[in-house]
């Protein structure tokens, strides 16, 4: 497949390091929710807005979290991923630096997290430093080179830190999508921790759990009518027809040219795909039937241009790296067409009523 002049990875560094491993983990499969024919409905069946589990909002401000068998999957999902990075941050030759991932993080999270049904949502370690490091880069590199490019919508966990350790143009506004539950307990401690979006730059955020997503997104101010920046690493995604509710409700936001990045799950019912190329066959059609140009990253080569190597190789990983392009025109920009043009029909309508 082809890969587009905009896709090419940064300069390969001039030395090959190796990442000291991390402690394995044994993955949990956690039950997955029955799919809908829409993202909200598929969501709120997975998150009840009063579920069973309790998050660090639940508790006073300054009390130990919950007991790890009460709390919210997902929260102890975003947990394990500032885990990750916090664990990056520390290497002496680090692929990133999250200052604020400590900040979020209890005492006794490395240990505990090991045992939870969250590690379901989450990638190994290796892959989820090299893909954030990835992601990093490009949206540095394409905010950079354009000055349009100024909404950047993140799908994330709940405790994403880039609108905080990332540096953003004057006038951006970052959205959050993600679990409301989980954005709210990062919001209390990235807030005691002082953390502070770029200067003139603004973070809103739109809950995971909202009825209606496109409209949540529109109410906070999102454009269509002007380019914008998609980012998915994080958002739980339990099921194929999840991903298909999400990038209609993305096609039909984003401006056509607008960039999409970010890495999908393999899903439970592609388990007996042949190999991993059918698999990115069927993700290329979907991505094509909702109007986007996608192209996929090789994991291997991600890691070769930043000067690590995979241990170990050769080892199938259970998601697909992938950045693509809106093809087609936003509603808002459909919209935009149709009052042109009406407008266009009475200029004539009234010009042909003077003649008479």
């Amino acid at each position: 497949m082809p890969v587009l002049p905009w896709l090419a990875a940064p300069p390969p560094a001039p030395s090959v390091r190796r990442a000291p491993p991390l402690p394995p983990s044994t993955l949990i499969q956690l039950p997955l929710h029955a799919s809908s024919s829409s993202w909200s409905s598929c969501t709120k069946s997975g998150l009840s807005p009063r579920g069973p589990f309790a998050t660090a909002a639940d508790t006073p401000l300054g009390a130990p979290l919950p007991e790890p068998e009460d709390r919210d999957p997902l929260l102890l999902a975003a947990l394990r991923a500032a885990h990750l990075r916090d664990e990056e941050s520390r290497r002496p030759d680090p692929l990133f630096i999250d200052p604020y991932a400590a900040v979020l993080l209890s005492l006794d999270v490395a240990c505990q997290d090991k045992d939870s049904r969250a590690l379901r949502l989450m990638p190994s370690a290796d892959h989820y430093r090299l893909v954030t490091r990835y992601i990093d880069d490009k949206l540095q590199d394409l905010i950079s080179n354009s000055d349009d490019l100024r909404q950047i919508v993140l799908l994330t966990d709940g405790m994403d830190t880039r609108p905080y350790r990332l540096s953003w143009p004057r006038l951006s506004v970052v959205y959050d999508v993600s679990p409301g539950r989980v954005f709210s307990t990062t919001s209390q401690q990235l807030r005691g921790a002082g953390a502070k979006i770029s200067r003139n730059c603004v973070v809103l955020h739109t809950s995971l759990e909202s009825p209606d997503l496109q409209e949540g997104l529109c109410k906070n101010g999102f454009n269509g009518n002007r380019p914008s920046l998609w980012v998915l690493q994080g958002l739980p995604l339990f099921t194929f027809a999840s991903l298909e509710d999400l990038l209609l409700i993305i096609s039909s936001l984003a401006m056509k040219g607008s960039i999409f990045i970010g890495e999908v799950p393999r899903f439970p019912e592609w388990r007996g795909a042949a190999d991993m190329a059918s698999e990115q066959d069927r993700l290329e059609n979907l991505f094509f039937t909702k109007g986007f140009r996608v192209s996929f990253v090789h994991y291997e080569k991600v890691a070769e241009d930043v000067g690590l190597c995979l241990d170990p190789p050769s080892k199938t990983h259970d998601r697909l790296l992938f950045i693509a392009e809106q093809l087609r025109f936003s509603d808002a920009q459909m919209e935009s067409f149709r009052m042109h043009f009406e407008r266009i029909e009475e200029d004539a309508d009234e010009e042909g009523f003077e003649e008479l």
